[in-house]
């Protein structure tokens, strides 16, 4: 083969070579390409499917936490219901105790005076020559123990004859009327007829043994309780005076020397 022909011959295999080189380099950049775009459609198809998996799963998180909070404030709902409950039974449970307790007070008050009666009438009883020389009473406002000008000139005029009398003894009897409870008027009852000892120990010189004081409450009525003028005549101290010498010797003057 000449040298020209051998040169041609070259020529054409490297024009194939190249043609081959381009074939090949464009079947890659295909390739390529078609890989790229298989990827994004791939990538696509896959957000289509999960993005509502990922909003579901928002709402439930979010249902989630809205029942967390509803069950919150039922419990604090419930708290509250439980301690105001606890409140009201352990109120409930106070008033009892101090309804018990002011009923024994009532009761140990009622007694005392049942045994103060008794105390005085047996003394009486044990001094069989003792006899009523001198009486006064006097009332008192609604709810007061303390007394008024009138009482006072009432307890002056029977107080004269304190001054010269011998062996006697004054019985005190305070009373109420019926409005209140029991235990608030025998303690009522006792400021009262308190109130005449006192003045008249403290005016006339009246030594604390000759006193026998018995406060009654509303439990001894000297007038029905459904009418003004009887309700004020229960509000009163009786005083009585007893003598073992009788009207007139109590009120002789005792002997220089003899005390009361």
């Amino acid at each position: 083969m000449s040298p020209l022909a051998r040169i041609l011959s070259q020529h054409q295999a490297t024009g194939g070579i190249k043609k081959m080189m381009k074939a090949g380099f464009g079947l890659g950049v295909a390739a390529l390409v078609l890989a790229g775009m298989t990827g994004c459609a791939s990538k696509n198809y896959v957000k289509k499917q999960t993005a509502p998996l990922i909003d579901h799963t928002n709402q439930l998180d979010e249902k989630t936490a809205t029942n967390n909070r509803n069950l919150h404030d039922v419990d604090d709902r419930a708290q509250a219901g439980i301690k105001q409950a606890q409140g009201a039974a352990d109120t409930a449970t106070q008033n009892a105790q101090n309804a018990t307790k002011a009923a024994g007070d009532a009761e140990t008050a009622a007694n005392d005076a049942v045994h103060r009666a008794d105390s005085l009438d047996a003394v009486i009883r044990g001094l069989d020559n003792y006899k009523e020389v001198g009486n006064v009473t006097v009332t008192f406002g609604f709810d007061k123990a303390v007394l008024n000008k009138d009482d006072k000139a009432q307890l002056d005029s029977f107080g004269q004859q304190l001054t010269s009398a011998n062996n006697f003894i004054l019985e005190v009897t305070g009373g109420t009327d019926s409005t209140g409870p029991a235990d608030y008027n025998y303690a009522l009852s006792q400021r009262r007829a308190d109130a005449v000892v006192q003045y008249l120990a403290t005016k006339y010189n009246v030594p604390a043994r000759r006193f026998y004081l018995i406060g009654i409450g509303k439990d001894k009525e000297v007038a029905p309780n459904n009418t003004a003028e009887g309700r004020k005549q229960n509000r009163r101290v009786e005083v009585r005076m007893l003598s073992t010498h009788g009207a007139q010797n109590a009120a002789a003057p005792s002997n220089p020397g003899s005390g009361n």
